[in-house]
């Protein structure tokens, strides 16, 4: 059963899933990882109700969490097995480590700003990953 965070913008983030698959996206396991990762929770409350549209939004810090495309477009092309072990190098909002997650076997992210860092590692605790 999904949390009430995940339930959240339940509309939304499936409108973006079938905007996604009209770009081009068919990678099952990735649909499902954006179905299972709630990008609201990775972005400033004041830009949470754009965070289902398919753009990049500003996450503090002189940062931006990119579009939800290019998440999906490069995720397809690593082509994970749910094996891997993935070293992300800028976590950022943390949104890419949330969906690594969901797609291989262990991911170790690091990042530069602490105030990103720590932002990400509350929106990671309160989905209930690391």
């Amino acid at each position: 059963m999904a949390t009430p965070v995940v339930r959240q913008f339940g509309g939304a983030r499936r409108r973006l899933i079938e905007e996604l698959q009209q770009k081009g996206i068919s990678d099952i396991s990735v649909l499902r990882a954006f179905d299972e990762v709630p990008r609201h929770i990775f972005v400033p409350t004041g830009v949470q109700h754009r965070a289902y549209e398919d753009s990049p939004l500003p996450i503090g810090n002189g940062q931006t969490i990119s579009q939800p495309w290019v998440h999906a477009r490069y995720l397809e092309l690593l082509g994970l097995t749910g094996s891997e072990r993935v070293l992300e190098i800028g976590t950022g909002s943390g949104f890419q480590t949330a969906l690594l997650s969901r797609l291989a076997g262990q991911v170790f992210s690091i990042e530069r700003i602490p105030a990103l860092a720590e932002e990400a590692r509350l929106a990671l605790k309160q989905c209930e990953i690391g």
